[in-house]
């Protein structure tokens, strides 16, 4: 399994906005596309901006390049994004595990 994660911040005002944008598009998109092994996304609010981690799970490099594309290492964007002053890292790293466990 290929675990593919992402970090992108907004503004304390657009918190709320911001995470619902991200269900109806980068959830949703990653859920929809085949190969997708389920999603999860962690807030974390620091000083003035709500931090957004997004781990996507995947069964292989062919199923992340139907949702990313060829250039796959480059952060998917939608087209709405810059309403909530999204500062997006603009690479997404990929991780090889052989399985996910909860730390308790």
């Amino acid at each position: 399994m290929i675990v593919r994660t992402w970090h992108g911040c907004v503004p304390l005002q657009h918190q709320q906005g911001f995470a619902d944008h991200l269900t109806v598009t980068g959830l949703q998109h990653a859920e929809a596309t085949a190969g997708n092994l389920g999603a999860f996304v962690r807030q974390e609010i620091q000083g003035q901006y709500a931090h957004f981690f997004l781990a996507t799970y995947w069964e292989s490099l062919a199923a992340i390049k139907r949702f990313a594309g060829e250039d796959y290492q480059v952060a998917v964007t939608y087209r709405d994004d810059e309403a909530f002053a999204l500062i997006s890292d603009p690479y997404v790293f990929h991780h090889r595990v052989d399985e996910i466990a909860t730390l308790s």
